[in-house]
């Protein structure tokens, strides 16, 4: 799924909104409802058979808390769902929404069950020789108790012997704290499995653009929408990520290749190594005795992001389409039954080499068509304009853009070959959106006239070129509220047309922004597990991105950082306004030195609490040039998760 950032909010700050209601469906956007109504075989019901089989029934208390008594996840939030869509919805998303609604305990095989809508992602419970093996334990402690004790409560007690992480995204390992006790891993009781790089990028990932990756995510998620037929309705792939507490257990297994096996409390598992796919680090299980396949977030109930919108790096779509065909050559005949991280099993050898062959074959008509006509000379907007899956393809309800749409993919792909810059010298050095927008508008003869010309596209249900004349407005000045309305309508409009869950989410939380509403996401230190599996040199890489050259100006300065429990010294150095750091031994000198536990130091980089206070009451010493030290700590800048998105930072 998507990765995290550890600054990831977990509460969410909302300032006084402009008294302003979305937009009603207007004839357009009913118009297009009703296109998709008739487009796709909304009569087809397998899917509804397959995500319903097996329910052994939920809770019975609706309300997963956190400690401090706030909501993790509510059962009943999409409850909306039920019924007909409504002309504020796509119908085909909410088709999806309602697939992903459904929440409880589910019987997918012999010795396998899951717990479905609980969160984002699944929780899969299998039952070994003698405990559980669980597989990707949700992205918070709270929700994933509260399935473990929905499974033990349906099914029987039973210990928890191994937990198996399929891949790198929090969603796949951040409620681990609530399903085992770090004391019995470390005992040798529980193991811990996951494929080989598995920690690396699970810390590293998002760390370094985190506070950007974290306000774009808010977007892409709707974190601040509520949820209902005008606002957040789903995510996709589930319907929304909970609100609890993130953890981290580092594994004990590690998985290096496809073919390994293992036996985990007397059954048999075989592992494919899928790194590149849709995670640096991920892989698909298969457990022969049972003649089940776990595809992980390898195969979806949509097409996937090949680039999230939050942003991260580009995946590589020929690599995910190629490892989507091994696992058909692999186990394609020898299983019965499919099980995914998000979404809902797939029943019957002939159901599911389908879906894979199918779901493969999008994959790669994305890459194979978006190089083809990269190689005819068009650029990414243009490739994004025409391509289309083939329609035996694109009426797969799996092969929809509930997640990731086939227009965001295959600029993706021009982006990992080609870059951003599409060879026309006139975008070499393109101007920055406040500056071309106050000419556009001057060109266009005054924001009075451009306003008027976004009214008549408005009003032909040209939302897009509405859109576009009115961001040119906004950005041109950002305190016109009649612009910023007006471009907040046309969201509304095209949020209630988006088949895409996440497009969604975009346009309305964007139209949220421009009514006066800024989501502010708050550091989070539920995610310190993560945080101490940082490897050093990562801190002192994230100390460089926060230096604010205008603060060092010609300040030179030097210190190490000693952490003694871990015996390791960090000479950190900044001259020409740049900071770099590199381990050194006892011998190194600098201007000044300091001696803390490396933990104090996380807390103090993450949470910015001072350390001045710890050096006074011992826990932290300090030697040398201590001006040196103070000048260093007043170089940075701390992260703004409140930037603007929809107008532009001043």
């Amino acid at each position: 799924m998507r990765r995290l950032a550890i600054t990831t909010a977990i509460g969410l700050a909302l300032l006084p909104a402009m008294a302003a209601a979305a937009e009603a469906p207007s004839q357009a956007t009913l118009k297009a409802q009703a296109r998709i109504k008739a487009e796709l075989p909304f009569e087809d019901r397998q899917d509804f058979e397959f995500a319903s089989r097996g329910f052994l029934g939920t809770r019975t208390d609706p309300v997963i808390r956190r400690p401090d008594g706030a909501v993790a996840w509510d059962l009943k939030a999409y409850d909306f769902l039920k019924g007909e869509a409504p002309d504020t919805v796509n119908p085909s998303l909410w088709r999806q929404a309602q697939l992903l609604s459904l929440n409880g305990l589910f019987k997918v095989s012999d010795r396998v069950w899951q717990v479905r809508g609980f969160d984002i992602s699944n929780i899969t419970f299998i039952a070994g020789e003698t405990g559980w093996i669980i597989i990707d334990p949700l992205t918070t402690v709270e929700v994933a108790k509260a399935a473990l004790d929905l499974a033990n409560e349906k099914l029987g007690a039973r210990p928890v012997v191994a937990v198996i992480y399929t891949h790198s995204h929090t969603d796949h390992f951040g409620g681990v704290r609530g399903v085992v006790d770090e004391k019995d891993v470390l005992a040798g009781k529980v193991q811990i499995i996951a494929p080989q790089h598995f920690l690396q990028e699970a810390v590293s990932e998002n760390v370094i653009a985190g506070t950007a990756m974290s306000r774009r995510a808010m977007f892409q998620f709707g974190y601040a929408l509520t949820p209902g037929p005008q606002g957040q309705v789903s995510s996709g792939i589930g319907q929304g990520i909970s609100k609890g507490t993130m953890s981290m257990i580092a594994p004990t297994v590690s998985i290096e290749r496809t073919g390994q096996t293992l036996a985990v409390d007397g059954l048999a598992i075989e592992f494919q190594y899928t790194p590149g796919t849709e995670a640096p680090a991920e892989m698909n299980l298969y457990f022969p005795g049972l003649r089940v396949l776990c595809m992980a977030e390898n195969a979806n109930p949509t097409m996937h992001n090949v680039l999230t919108p939050r942003g991260a790096l580009v995946r590589d779509s020929k690599v995910w389409a190629d490892e989507l065909t091994q696992s058909l050559l692999l186990y394609g005949d020898r299983s019965d039954t499919m099980f995914t991280s998000h979404g809902w099993p797939r029943f019957g050898g002939e159901v599911l080499r389908s879906y894979l062959a199918s779901h493969r074959d999008a994959y790669k008509f994305l890459h194979d068509q978006t190089v083809r006509l990269m190689n005819e000379g068009y650029v990414g907007s243009e490739i994004a304009a025409r391509i289309n899956l083939p329609p035996v393809l694109a009426r797969q309800w799996f092969n929809r853009g509930y997640y990731g749409t086939m227009s965001f993919n295959s600029r993706a792909v021009y982006q990992r070959y080609m870059g951003w810059y599409d060879a026309n010298p006139a975008n070499l050095a393109p101007m920055p959106p406040a500056d071309i927008g106050r000419r556009y508008v001057e060109a266009l003869g005054g924001p009075a006239k451009v306003k008027a010309l976004a009214q008549t596209a408005h009003q032909a249900g040209d939302y897009a070129w509405s859109a576009t004349l009115l961001n040119h407005v906004v950005m041109s000045n950002p305190t016109d509220k009649e612009a910023r309305e007006a471009l907040a309508r046309s969201y509304d409009q095209m949020g209630w047309q988006a088949e895409s869950s996440l497009w969604r989410n975009m346009y309305l939380t964007g139209a949220s922004e421009l009514r006066g509403e800024v989501a502010a996401s708050r550091p989070s230190t539920a995610a310190m597990d993560m945080v101490r599996n940082l490897p050093s040199p990562m801190i002192f890489e994230l100390m460089a991105v926060r230096l604010n050259p205008d603060k060092v100006r010609d300040g030179k300065a030097s210190v190490i950082f000693a952490f003694p429990e871990r015996g390791e010294r960090f000479l950190l150095t900044v001259q020409n306004q740049v900071l770099t750091a590199r381990p050194v031994g006892q011998e190194a000198r600098a201007d000044a030195v300091l001696t803390l536990a490396r933990p104090l130091f996380l807390e103090s980089l993450f949470t910015g609490k001072p350390l001045a206070g710890k050096v006074v009451s011992g826990e932290a010493k300090a030697e040398g040039d201590l001006g040196a030290l103070q000048r260093l700590t007043g170089w940075f800048d701390p992260p703004k998760g409140d930037f603007p998105v929809v107008t532009r930072p001043q």
